[in-house]
């Protein structure tokens, strides 16, 4: 029986690690030790039946922590994107995001209908849109390396800043459709989600269009203190969210969109998004704590010999096949090809993603489904989080024998999500490289 006592035990002892990982997190980042490997470890610590504490969160407080995180993530990853500084690798970023993301969906599709018992449809569709989209931080070691091309390291991260947004409708339709396979209800249904989607874009993008030209107004009217712009930011990616559904949009959708508007608008300095990536740093490594503690634990009970082979295919060929075919006449060698497929980590997104359908989807519906992402993030976790440094030595040794591949411009990159606050520019290791 869990007691009160048990409850706030666990939940102190959660926060003492936090406030011990933010003390030490440089030191541990030396020995290879990122954020999602340690607090998955400590999930399974804390998880029901495996571990010595019992952590088991109310339905509706996955859910919440789920669908705030996804929404400060979509947002902030958007918004921070700065167009002028992408131009002169544009032709990549739009090779891995429009055609190798949505060529790596298929294969997955496809391999899932073929692979996985009792997986057909909407439930294929799902797991690959899942597993589609990348997390740079598991690779950290390698993405504050400077014997990796700075260029190499942009474009992994850029990648891995945007393919989650693009992949959320189709989770989105995909989950509509497992559900409405499996209820003689109409309310959701893959057209309802199709309805949802298009007026969660439009809505987000109304909305930071208005909102970024606001601020920036009131910020060269000096109405505004950039003290305080940051939390009103904060405040504005759940709006987006909130209000999207409020009117029948799909709220995922309304923050992506919302922090693209918002981040074209130039209104406010990138310093005032900084408030709200802290924000989603903290949430990132509590929904890796919950993925240790409940959704590991839950899908393993159900975990086939199937899941465990598409996991392996889907973190090589799947990922590296989309990968070659959309990159082919980039002009990149066969070793960067080669290395920017292999680092497409499994990471935060996908882990939301199988909480989401593990709170909207049946047992019987969920548990074919939500072990293959379980067992595919887990892997990624361990297998990206150990060849980061090894792998990225071997490439830049191999790239300064050859020539690399020149920086470009060093402009406003992207977060890497989960490595606390800055941008992959910003960062310097020991005053040269930025290790976090």
């Amino acid at each position: 029986m869990v007691t009160e006592s048990t409850v706030d035990a666990t939940f102190s002892l959660i926060l003492l690690l936090l406030f011990l990982w933010s003390l030490f997190s440089q030191r541990l980042a030396r020995v290879e030790l990122t954020a999602p490997v340690a607090f998955v470890l400590l999930g399974l610590l804390l998880s029901k039946g495996i571990g010595v504490l019992d952590l088991t969160p109310s339905p509706a407080t996955v859910r919440t922590l789920a669908e705030v995180t996804l929404t400060w993530v979509l947002f902030t990853d958007a918004a921070r994107l700065s167009f002028r500084a992408l131009r002169p690798e544009l032709g990549l970023y739009v090779r891995l995001l429009l055609l190798g993301l949505p060529m790596c969906i298929g294969l997955g599709t496809l391999l899932a209908m073929g692979l996985l018992p009792g997986v057909t449809g909407w439930a294929a569709l799902y797991v690959a849109a899942a597993l589609a989209p990348t997390d740079a931080a598991l690779g950290a070691t390698m993405m504050v390396d400077p014997a990796v091309p700075a260029r190499i390291r942009r474009l992994i991260n850029v990648e891995s800043g945007l393919n989650d947004g693009i992949a959320t409708p189709f989770v989105v339709l995909a989950l509509a459709g497992v559900a409405a396979a499996g209820s003689t209800s109409d309310t959701h249904t893959p057209g309802g989600a199709l309805v949802e989607l298009a007026i969660g874009l439009f809505y987000g993008t109304v909305l930071g269009l208005i909102a970024g030209w606001l601020l920036r107004y009131a910020l060269r009217k000096g109405w505004a203190t950039e003290d305080f712009a940051g939390a009103g930011v904060l405040a504005l990616a759940l709006l987006s969210y909130t209000s999207a559904i409020a009117i029948g949009g799909n709220g995922f959708v309304a923050a992506f969109v919302a922090g693209l508007a918002f981040g074209s608008t130039h209104g406010a300095p990138q310093r005032v998004l900084l408030f709200v990536e802290q924000s989603a740093s903290l949430f990132s490594v509590l929904v890796w704590l919950l993925f240790g503690a409940v959704l590991v634990p839950a899908a393993f009970d159900h975990l086939t010999w199937q899941a465990v082979l598409y996991a392996v295919l889907s973190l090589t060929a799947v990922r590296m096949v989309s990968v070659a075919l959309s990159l082919a006449g980039s002009g990149l060698d066969r070793k960067t090809v080669l290395f920017v497929g292999w680092f497409g980590p499994r990471g935060l997104a996908s882990v939301i993603f199988g909480l989401l359908a593990v709170e909207e989807l049946a047992p019987s519906a969920w548990q074919t489904i939500v072990p293959v992402v379980a067992c595919t993030v887990l892997l990624s976790v361990f297998a990206h989080g150990i060849s980061s440094a090894p792998l990225a030595q071997r490439y830049g040794k191999a790239a300064a024998v050859t020539g690399a591949p020149p920086a470009g411009p060093e402009g406003n990159d992207l977060p890497i999500r989960g490595m606390g606050t800055g941008t992959l520019s910003g960062r310097r290791r020991g005053g040269r490289d930025g290790r976090t």
